[in-house]
């Protein structure tokens, strides 16, 4: 399917990017792979790797450019048949801080990738998202949903063009830069481990995860749907323990823009969300074109009842003893 492909990859510089790339260029799926980012220095350090040096990896590109500039992406999406678009300011005491610069990142930066794409031969999009953007308090969040939102409608005015545009919306990504784990990891020199709330809950997910959920909708998505994982869920006391079970700790009070407990699918949403094995897929309203195309394709279920999907209210939690196995696996292969 992908084979005679190229794709682009806004923000490849990142956590998720560089395993994203790795993947595909494992598994050699794409013709051409570029790597779009704004930060030449993690360009160059990306580049000596074996495995992202683009001397040894003939298919590889890199490409200075911000999503801000639509200009820069017009040019970098030529010849382009998919995007993932993986760009965002992220951090959210960040965003609370600097909230236009999070605003022209995450929402003028994304139409500015759906503009590109329209005008383009692109012919599939998948933009990620968080939880955050679902019931958002915090800027970060705000501007994650209008993002999402943007993604969506963008299906409803690509007129003739061949072209689909998706999200995919999951928790943190496990010892990513906004995973409060490496945090942790340096704190315990110190003995003590400083956490804001402990009864505060996350969603959990690993790399090679995020980078399965990518995968299978950039295969299989229909367009305007947003794709939710069924992950675990954590306590963030039984974190604290799976890092370091003997130190001290100190509680901080929460941040500025920091939930209690994160949110994936919101009762509002839950009546438009029909429900896979592995993935809840939300729909537009009404929409029974996509609704049928899940039924028909993959047996999706039928939901009649409202529901919350929350890490609060999971019915997975991952236990210590899970966690120190992740932690020692996951976070020392690709950290």
């Amino acid at each position: 399917m992908f084979k005679k492909k190229s794709i682009l990859i806004t923000g490849g510089t990142g956590s998720f990017g560089k395993a994203f790339i790795s993947d595909i260029l494992k598994k050699k799926l794409f013709r051409r792979i570029i790597v779009f980012s704004r930060d030449e220095l993690k360009q160059f350090e990306m580049k000596q790797s074996a495995m992202f040096n683009e001397n040894k990896n003939k298919n590889l590109r890199y490409f200075i450019g911000d999503v801000r500039d639509k200009n820069r992406l017009m040019r970098a999406f030529e010849n382009v048949d998919y995007v993932v678009h993986a760009a965002a300011l992220k951090q959210v005491p960040t965003s609370e801080y600097n909230p236009f610069e999070t605003i022209n990142t995450n929402i003028i930066g994304a139409q500015n990738v759906i503009d590109s794409a329209l005008a383009t031969n692109v012919k599939k999009v998948v933009a990620l998202s968080t939880d955050k953007a679902s019931s958002p308090i915090n800027l970060y969040g705000a501007t994650k949903l209008c993002s999402d939102k943007l993604f969506v409608a963008a299906n409803n005015y690509s007129g003739k063009k061949k072209i689909s545009f998706s999200v995919v919306r999951y928790g943190n990504v496990m010892g990513s830069r906004g995973s409060v784990i490496p945090l942790f990891q340096k704190q315990v020199k110190t003995g003590k481990l400083k956490i804001t709330d402990k009864s505060m809950t996350r969603f959990n997910i690993t790399l090679e995860e995020s980078v399965r959920l990518v995968n299978w909708t950039l295969k299989n998505s229909f367009g305007a749907e947003i794709v939710v994982p069924k992950i675990p869920s954590y306590k963030i006391m039984d974190l604290a323990k799976a890092v370091c079970n003997k130190c001290k700790i100190e509680l901080i009070g929460r941040r500025n823009g920091e939930k209690l407990h994160e949110e994936m699918i919101s009762f509002e949403e839950s009546l438009n969300t029909v429900e896979l094995k592995k993935y809840f897929i939300i729909l537009q309203n009404e929409n029974l074109k996509l609704k049928n195309f899940y039924i028909k394709k993959f047996k999706a279920k039928k939901n009649n009842k409202q529901f919350t999907y929350s890490s609060d209210k999971n019915s997975e939690f991952l236990k210590i003893a899970e966690l120190k196995s992740l932690i020692n696996n996951d976070i020392k292969k690709n950290f």
